[in-house]
């Protein structure tokens, strides 16, 4: 890279596939701490006890593959087509079947067809058809963006929000309880995030598309060229994402 290599560095992440959720292109440009309750080996632990289990908004699968005891049915939805198609491949190994939902409900199962249904970051989260869909006794794990994640990436391209009135836990809580479900585990956890170049942020943004809606590189491009200068002075760039577990279990 040249000494001011801010378009070498934006071409580069513009170019790169992000297809599934596999974020090993950020190898030693960006890194995350994760929740320390361990969100692929709760979800390992429980599907190996029950016969039926699902998987909402599985992206390409990444997740669900590394199940080391898949139960007898494993079925896992998602609603971005591309992410399909690399769901499919990715999930062979654990013999599941991936289905291609709406981005609106309702699921395509009948009632009570689940023992445990799981999510890692969903876009939204169905709580009546949740419900709907688990056995008595069933229970849904899950993984959730906290309000206001990322939310200084977010601020740096695009000034500053209002604080955030969606994705607290809180309310969650709430919406479960209020689809006939009974919380029995509700964590959070603030995540520090690193930035080492904009290479990093551009792919980021084009990843996770709900940290600057419509984000593209020509849009925002003196802003990103803002931020590329701030790291070179200033050195990486840092943003917390927010994080929470809840498992709600049907009576």
């Amino acid at each position: 890279m040249s000494a001011d290599d801010f378009e070498e560095l934006i071409a580069e992440a513009a170019s790169v596939s992000v297809d599934g959720w596999d974020f090993s292109w950020l190898a030693g440009r960006a890194s995350e701490e994760r929740p320390n309750w361990g969100y692929a080996r709760l979800i390992g632990a429980r599907l190996a006890t029950v016969d039926a289990a699902l998987d909402i908004d599985t992206g390409g699968g990444e997740v669900l593959a590394e199940v080391p005891t898949p139960p007898p049915l494993l079925v896992a939805t998602e609603a971005w087509p591309p992410n399909v198609a690399v769901a499919r491949r990715t999930l062979r190994a654990v013999g599941a079947t991936v289905v291609q939902v709406a981005e609106r409900p309702p699921l395509p199962f009948r009632d009570g067809s689940f023992d445990l249904v799981v999510s890692r970051h969903p876009v939204d989260t169905w709580w009546d058809e949740i419900a709907r869909v688990l056995r008595p006794g069933g229970s849904y794990l899950s993984q959730q963006i906290g309000a206001g994640t990322v939310r200084e990436l977010s601020e740096a391209i695009l000034g500053p929000l209002p604080p955030p009135t969606a994705r607290h836990p809180q309310q969650a809580a709430a919406a479960a309880e209020a689809a006939g479900l009974t919380v029995v585990d509700l964590r959070t956890a603030t995540l520090r995030m690193v930035f080492h170049d904009i290479g990093a942020v551009v792919y980021f943004l084009r990843k996770v598309i709900w940290t600057v809606p419509g984000f593209t590189v020509d849009r925002y491009r003196p802003e990103l060229r803002r931020l590329h200068d701030r790291i070179r002075t200033e050195g990486p760039f840092v943003a917390h994402a927010r994080r929470f577990l809840i498992e709600a279990r049907r009576p």
